[in-house]
């Protein structure tokens, strides 16, 4: 086995401080900047003014790529007019971002619980349990890349029953009392937003489609691929990691012919990065209840983003500096 290079030596929060300022980043009050990598820590707002470093550059003055990542090496230094309180802005922004986005997510989540449970469990209550209503090929045994033996209805229904053993929602620990069986309505309450995707993703056909129509999409296979994207998101979300510039290597798809994302144009940079997650969840909010102003919430915080070099609009996935496009989404 190879052995592992040292790590990096520890430095006490001045010494980091005197670091960020030897790379060229401006710290104009230095007590406040020590006191945020306190709170925060180095390392996690490193990934905050990673895109205002400078790049490497060849001979002919391009930017040398990495040829792993494919994407641009940067040097230590950082761009001139990089500021720390700028840099601490963004991250507060993203904050802002990810509570938001998790507020509707609770939502979705929530109502396509209620949906499944309502549009399957209405041909047994008991349904979640019955690999009938599973597609036949998530059903079946196969080899995985690595030799192991593995069948997706097995494994999903383990997660669901540890999911369901572990709640104690006052209506499972009823119906566990009182050694009562629990129908489809109830065990969905213990389930996390992974195992309704990965449910729904199963599911038949005729049963994805049900569900699919309450939503106003006659396609599936947008819905289950909605619901995997924000599942992704839910889960940086939920553990505090960074969203604002992150992109995605399975691009949203958009329901053809529908005026609403007609109006949203959504180019191929949108639909892997936030904006075409916001235009997804904003869709579906919409479907849940039409008097919901999380939009006008959502634009509101866009609209605030610092400036900080290295950090466009570009990177949340909108086409130009202009800030977050109001008039296509009607507000």
């Amino acid at each position: 086995m190879q052995q592992l290079a040292p790590p990096k030596p520890f430095q006490s929060y001045s010494d980091l401080a005197n670091l960020l300022a030897h790379r060229g980043m401006q710290l104009p009050d230095r007590a406040r900047t020590e006191r945020k990598l306190v709170q925060v820590g180095y390392y996690r707002l490193s990934g905050f003014w990673f895109p205002c470093r400078e790049f490497i550059r060849d001979p002919q003055n391009n930017v040398v790529m990495c040829r792993v990542s494919k994407k641009p090496l940067r040097q230590d230094s950082f761009v001139p007019g990089t500021q720390f309180d700028a840099v601490f802005d963004l991250y507060l922004f993203d904050k802002k971002l990810r509570q938001l986005m998790l507020d509707a997510i609770e939502r979705i989540e929530i109502h396509v619980r209620s949906v499944i449970a309502h549009e399957v469990g209405y041909h047994d209550p008991m349904a979640y349990q019955d690999p009938g209503f599973i597609n036949p090929t998530q059903t079946r045994n196969y080899t995985d890349k690595s030799g192991k033996q593995r069948n997706i209805w097995s494994e999903w229904l383990k997660r669901q029953n540890d999911q369901i053993n572990r709640s104690r929602e006052d209506s499972i620990e009823w119906h566990r009392r009182n050694h009562k069986a629990m129908p489809f309505w109830v065990v969905v309450e213990a389930w996390d937003f992974g195992t309704v995707s990965k449910y729904f993703e199963i599911l038949k056909g005729s049963h994805q489609n049900r569900i699919s129509r309450r939503f106003g999409i006659a396609n599936p296979k947008v819905l289950k691929d909605w619901l995997q994207e924000i599942n992704t998101l839910r889960n940086r979300c939920a553990h505090h990691a960074r969203i604002w510039n992150q992109v995605s290597s399975n691009p949203l798809p958009v329901i053809t012919g529908d005026a609403y994302f007609q109006a949203l144009s959504l180019d191929a940079n949108a639909v892997t990065r936030l904006y075409g997650l916001i235009a997804v969840l904003w869709y579906l909010v919409k479907a849940i209840g039409s008097n919901s102003q999380w939009i006008h919430q959502v634009a509101d915080v866009i609209d605030s983003k610092p400036t900080l070099p290295g950090c466009p609009y570009t990177a949340l996935g909108f086409a130009d500096e202009s800030g977050f496009p109001r008039k296509h989404f009607g507000i």
